[in-house]
């Protein structure tokens, strides 16, 4: 019933986890580029080489392959430009991270505390975190109303055996409501990230299982790959070497994850010598900027971390045919089902 796929993991090595190896430095939390480099290397390298044949094999086919590795090449474009243009957003956050410390320094010189960061516009538009978490609360729950809509149609289209064509449409509804969420959880992030980070507007069972504020790309690529039949030998190559690549961008964030808390913990407990007067005082108020400043990190993590869930399921769907990665969708989407039902079936649960 399925159709036969064909692994297209050419834009994997431009855009798979390259935002995903960057790291602000003060936090100690950059990503080795070695372990990128040797997963484009190696984790791809047979799936590259099959790719690299079928190339060779679709010079005479029909336009639509044809349209089809087009597109996959500009993907590849505009991918090493959202990488340059994120990178070049790191390098400037560390540069006033450094300045930071340094007029830090110059305070506690002086005795004196001096406010290092005025609120930009954009900064006060999410001045009161507790509305800026019950919006996000709100827009998740609209959310997951209409994701489930989409899913009812997905499976109605899936079931009635619809055309590649139309099943296409439902395919891209859902996936551009993935994207939807991660708008949404970027402009929560920088009204609460601790809320985000929290996983509070996911049910417990959900929470159970979160990683960096949402599910682990390499958890959820097991899943469909075990329940998803029947796969070709290079589909199977392609999410396993997915999968290989989704994991170890994660160690990598959760390491820096590590790292930052170790700093933050220094940072903190850190006590001031010598007699008490306002230089203590001023040194103690330039600890809590520069935890501050630290703090502000958690938000390029969880936005790397969702860069991360959402290369996945583009790459996902590149791998599968349009049924198959309907079938994909249906899996996702009844497994946080089950996990949401089992919430329910605790919190109802008589306890002793």
């Amino acid at each position: 019933m399925f159709k036969k796929g064909s692994v297209h993991s050419e834009n994997w090595g431009d855009s798979g986890m390259a935002d995903n190896s960057h790291q602000t430095d003060d936090a100690s939390t950059d990503i080795d580029t070695d372990d990128k480099n040797q997963c484009n290397r190696v984790g791809y390298k047979e799936v590259v080489a099959i790719d690299s044949k079928d190339h060779s094999k679709v010079q005479g086919e029909d336009p639509k392959t044809l349209r089809r590795l087009a597109q996959n090449r500009e993907a590849a474009r505009k991918s090493r430009l959202r990488k340059k243009a994120y990178v070049q957003q790191l390098e400037n956050s560390r540069l006033r991270l450094a300045q930071l410390e340094q007029e830090l320094q110059q305070a506690r010189q002086q005795g004196l505390f001096i406010a290092t960061r005025i609120p930009s516009d954009h900064d006060r538009g999410y001045s009161v975190v507790g509305n800026g978490a019950l919006a996000f609360d709100t827009d998740y729950a609209h959310w997951v109303e209409e994701h489930q809509s989409l899913i009812n149609g997905l499976r109605s289209a899936v079931n009635s055996q619809m055309c590649d064509n139309e099943l296409q449409l439902h395919v891209d509804g859902v996936m551009a409501h993935y994207e939807e969420l991660f708008r949404l959880k970027s402009i929560g992030a920088k009204a609460d990230v601790f809320h985000m980070l929290s996983g509070m507007w996911k049910t417990p069972a959900e929470r159970c299982f979160m990683w960096i504020g949402g599910f682990r790309s390499s958890e959820l690529l097991k899943i469909v790959r075990n329940q998803l039949e029947p796969l070709t030998d290079q589909q199977l190559i392609g999410i396993y070497n997915l999968q290989q690549c989704s994991q170890q961008a994660e160690d990598a964030l959760s390491q820096g994850m590590e790292a930052l808390q170790l700093s933050l913990l220094e940072t903190v407990s850190s006590s001031s010598k010598g007699s008490s007067g306002s230089g203590n005082v001023a040194e103690y108020m330039g600890q809590m900027a520069i935890a501050m400043g630290k703090l502000a990190t958690l938000e390029n993590f969880l936005h790397q971390a969702d860069v991360l869930r959402q290369q996945t399921l583009q790459q996902l769907q590149r791998i599968l045919t349009t049924l198959q990665a309907a079938c994909a969708l249906l899996v996702i989407n009844d497994y946080t089902s089950r996990l949401r039902a089992l919430s329910s079936l605790w919190l109802a649960c008589p306890k002793a």
